[in-house]
């Protein structure tokens, strides 16, 4: 193994896995669909952010739509 490399010829390439990325947002929970989802995940033993990740992603893969009736 070298101690130096030279990098200044070598060229740039763009990450291939870039929309893979998660991106990080603000959302506004209430406070018992946070318990919930905390609890569930600690039974199942991995971070609530992620299985609220994985909940969403299923309900656009499978095209889910919530059925509001608004009171009248």
């Amino acid at each position: 193994m070298r101690e130096q490399y030279d990098f200044s010829k070598m060229k740039g390439v763009r990450n291939p896995y870039r929309k893979l990325l998660k991106k990080p947002i603000t959302i506004r929970l209430d406070g018992t669909t946070i318990s919930y989802f905390k609890g569930l995940a600690d039974e199942l033993g991995m971070p609530y952010q992620h299985l609220i990740n994985l909940y969403l992603r299923d309900c656009a893969i499978n095209q889910k739509k919530l059925a509001l009736k608004w009171a009248s």
